[in-house]
């Protein structure tokens, strides 16, 4: 049985973003949402934060999915850009 599958969203008009597990999606959602509830965090903290809290139990590229999560989240207004400098991940209000 084919595994199930979810289109993700690009927060950019007109770009599409990637079609993948829905599994992995899930998992890498649910660890970014538990992250970004508790801090603010840089494109690179919270990437380093994700690689660190899944890398021992997820099969495949980390920051590869994590990107094409994130992108989805922000698509979908359930995280957010800060305007400071350096910006900022948040989740959305």
């Amino acid at each position: 049985m084919k595994e199930e599958q979810i289109q993700t969203l690009h927060p950019q008009v007109g770009k599409t973003n990637k079609k993948i597990s829905l599994a992995k999606y899930t998992f890498i959602k649910e660890h970014l949402i538990n992250i970004l509830c508790e801090y603010e965090l840089t494109h690179t903290e919270l990437m380093e934060m994700l690689f660190s809290r899944v890398k021992d139990n997820f099969e495949g590229g980390v920051q590869w999915y994590g990107e094409t999560v994130k992108l989805d989240l922000q698509a979908r207004n359930i995280i957010e850009r800060t305007k400071s400098k350096p910006e900022r991940y948040k989740l959305s209000h």
